[in-house]
């Protein structure tokens, strides 16, 4: 059985009872030697020493040994011979055989010797010799794995208190070793004269370093350092980034530095130097609460370009404003957790001019506006409560000017749904309240409350019933309602709407199998009665109009109360709603399909041109989706027109092929609806509408995806049939394995932001495992 000895010892530190201890150990192995074929020890220190942080080592801390064999020496050396293992702070040494020095306090490990850190990074060895409680030493024959798969080697080794290691002749990789050939090169390694780890400040410095890839010398670095694969997080210089040709920077170059503030902070500084244009420095922080998270951007630069002046798409001069000179930019969001039932937040984005932003890739260019918003939000049983505040900044100069741009000082969101109550229904409450106000347009106050109560029941007949009772209010007051973007009759006024609405609606499922119940088939009718006031006309009534410019009428909104995307306007009148629902299922194929129509009394005419509501019996509506396998998937739906005999709506989408190749496809069209873009007064009649939205909408897009072992190829197009243009091609190829990446990666927009249409776009991306990603675009 094994003996158990404790010595009251630590590495580096004699004590007034070692020879006590040494001898009793004798005594005890004479006792149980023919007995014990392993021999296992605990040593403990003969006095208190200082605290030990987690992952630091200290010659105070207790030693475990365990080994086959153990002897001793008139010198006092100890001899540990045959599996043996010692551990000590979290750290664990195994070698075929241990020789201790107490006098000298060194500890000669031999043959397969393994040294596993508290990190989980493991050292091996033909042989090591360590003082101190390990934490100093010297080895042959190095070979360090690290986290990710992260490898070391050196013919060298000298380590340092523990923290610094110093290897020569050192080669480092990320790739996997072959497993058939394990003597073959890597995919590629770096091959230096000298390498230092520091684990205190997380990083491998190499010295006089070349990257070679397949065994190839590709660069020689005098100096080059990496983060140690065991840090989570580590300040230093991140990879840098070359673009050789911007059409705005020209050359430009990026060296972003991260700095580990604590373990809830960091900061990162982008310094940015281009050839066109003056230099920019911007910064993020982060910041994380254990109630919530802070995270900015900022920038500041001095943008040294001064631009012409450019047309907009709707053929306007626009000449922009004081665009060059001092320059930044602020973009910051917050979320935090008040309690389990409250949560504050906000979302600022800021930027001193759209040019700035254009001249220096900031994430957001292109949009229209720059959003802003802050908001306190609370959530309860059944019920969500929201007060906020929104406003905006325009990037689109010429069509859109700051001054005619909302601002929400505040909107008030509420929603409750209630428990079924004594007669199997169930109460919700809605209200959306707001205060809209413009430098230069329509200001407007809205209060709503809007009750629905729902009574789902089932008959012996299967059918499952929904009876719906809802009642829809608000009160609006409003000035200069006949500005933009309302453009109604009257300048000032209070107004509001009241429409109370009864809805019926029946499912009839029938259900069978077949195809020895392997397949089945669904097929379920659907009806539905709906009753108001026909109101029609909001417009005519100069109701202000916030939320509902659009209008949607297809297969996801055939069975819906209103369907208008707000509740500024509301459908009304006596109409009814029917369909019929398919579903087909057998041994892995699918086809689900719905069809529908819609009957109505009453024609509202101010609804948008092409709604397919323009007759009593509505234009029909359908959607499929076939999926006979898992290599093919077509989803299609639409509305057709039988007076114009051809479709006013219409959208597809599919993609067929294997894992290895895939192709995609899409396609959607539209009519020209004018009614959704009020740019200017549209009661003008045809002087209203202006280019570019005259034209249909009639887009084709399609991609192909390949992959084949470790390469892979991607390509993408749009195009405009309409416009007789492209949108947008691209395209992607590639090769990766294990430890490395490689991407060449192209990118084009048609489009045109600012007054002026985007060049092409190469990009080359080298990814090395551990090491980071490097980039260059032109």
């Amino acid at each position: 059985m094994p003996l158990l000895r404790d010595f009251p010892f630590a590495f580096g530190k004699r004590t007034p009872v070692l020879g006590l201890a040494l001898a009793s150990s004798a005594l005890a192995a004479l006792s149980w030697g023919s007995t014990s074929p392993a021999y296992a020890g605990n040593a403990h220190s003969s006095s208190s020493g200082p605290l030990v942080t987690p992952g630091r080592v200290s010659p105070q801390d207790p030693l475990t040994y365990l080994a086959d064999h153990e002897s001793y020496d008139k010198t006092g050396i100890i001899l540990w011979k045959g599996n043996v293992r010692v551990w000590q702070g979290g750290q664990a040494l195994r070698a075929d055989e241990i020789t201790y020095d107490r006098a000298a306090g060194i500890m000669r490990a031999r043959g397969h010797v393994s040294l596993v850190q508290p990190d989980g990074s493991t050292t091996y060895a033909d042989h090591v010799e360590l003082s101190h409680g390990m934490k100093d030493g010297i080895g042959t024959a190095i070979y360090v794995r690290m986290e990710q798969n992260a490898k070391l080697a050196a013919t060298g080794m000298r380590r340092s208190n523990g923290v610094v290691n110093d290897f020569s002749s050192a080669v480092y990789t990320a790739c996997k070793t072959c497993a058939k050939n394990p003597d073959a090169l890597p995919f590629w390694q770096f091959q230096a004269y000298g390498a230092t780890q520091d684990r205190e400040n997380q990083n491998i410095e190499f010295n006089h370093a070349w990257l070679k890839v397949l065994g190839l010398p590709v660069f020689y670095f005098p100096y080059f350092a990496v983060t140690d694969p065991t840090a989570k997080r580590h300040s230093g210089l991140l990879t840098f980034n070359v673009n050789p040709h911007d059409r705005y920077l020209g050359t430009y170059f990026t060296l972003p530095y991260y700095w580990v503030i604590d373990d809830q902070q960091d900061l990162t500084f982008v310094p940015l130097i281009a050839s066109h244009t003056g230099p920019q420095l911007s910064a993020q922080y982060r910041h994380r609460f254990n109630f919530g998270k802070l995270k900015i951007t900022a920038g500041i630069a001095d943008d040294t370009r001064r631009n012409t002046p450019f047309y907009n798409a709707f053929g306007e001069r626009s000449t922009g404003g004081k665009e060059h000179g001092a320059q930044g930019y602020i973009f910051g969001s917050g979320d935090f957790n008040l309690d389990r039932h409250w949560r504050a937040g906000f979302n600022v984005n800021i930027a001193s001019s759209a040019n700035y932003m254009r001249d220096y890739r900031l994430n957001g260019y292109g949009s229209d506006v720059l959003p802003t918003n802050a908001y306190l939000e609370g959530f309860g049983v059944g019920s969500h409560i929201m007060l906020d505040a929104q406003g905006y900044q325009g990037l689109n100069r010429g069509i859109i000017n700051n001054k005619e741009l909302p601002y929400a000082l505040p909107r008030f969101s509420y929603d409750f749904t209630g428990q079924p109550d004594a007669l199997g229904g169930r109460l919700t409450v809605h209200s959306t309240d707001f205060y809209v106000y413009r430098q230069r347009g329509v200001n407007d106050q809205r209060g709503e409350l809007a009750l629905q109560w729902d009574r789902p029941f089932q008959n012996r007949l299967g059918q499952k019933w929904l009876l719906t009772a809802r009642l829809d209010s608000m009160l609006y007051h409003s000035t200069r309602l006949n500005e933009q973007p309302i453009y109604g009759k009257k300048g000032s006024h209070v107004s509001g709407q009241v429409q109370p609405t009864v809805s019926l609606k029946m499912n009839w499922p029938f259900l069978r199998t077949f195809a020895k119940g392997h397949g089945s088939q669904i097929f379920e009718p659907i009806v539905q009665f709906i009753a108001s006031p026909n109101t029609g006309g909001a417009a005519m009534r100069s109701l202000p109009n916030e939320d509902s410019f659009t209008y949607e009428f297809s297969d996801t909104t055939l069975f819906a109360l209103n369907r208008y995307m707000g509740t500024d306007r509301l459908d009304g009148g006596i109409r009814g709603n029917v369909g019929i629902h398919q579903n087909w299922t057998w041994n892995g194929h699918s086809i689900d399909m719905l069809v529908g129509e819609s009957f109505q009394q009453h024609i509202t005419r101010n609804r948008p041109a092409f709604s397919g509501l323009d007759h009593h019996l509505s234009d029909p509506v359908g959607r499929v989706t076939f999926t006979p396998n898992q290599y093919l998937d077509i989803t299609a739906r639409g509305r057709y027109n039988p007076w114009r005999k051809k479709f006013d709506y219409g959208e597809a989408l599919f993609s067929a092929g294997i894992p290895q190749f895939r192709i995609t496809g899409g396609y959607i069209y539209g009519p020209v609806t004018p009614y959704y873009y009020s740019y200017v007064n549209y009661n003008k009649g045809g002087n209203a509408i202006q280019n570019p939205y005259n034209q249909e909408t009639s887009e084709l897009s399609g991609g192909v995806s390949t992959r084949w072992r470790q390469y892979h190829f991607s390509a993408y197009a749009r195009r405009s049939l309409s416009r007789k243009q492209f949108v947008a091609t691209g395209g992607d190829v590639g090769y990766s394995n294990d430890c490395f990446g490689l991407d060449v990666i192209y990118v084009r927009q048609y489009t045109y932001i600012g007054g002026q249409r985007r060049n092409s776009t190469v990009l080359l991306n080298f990814t090395f495992k551990t090491i980071g990603n490097f980039g260059i675009n032109g």
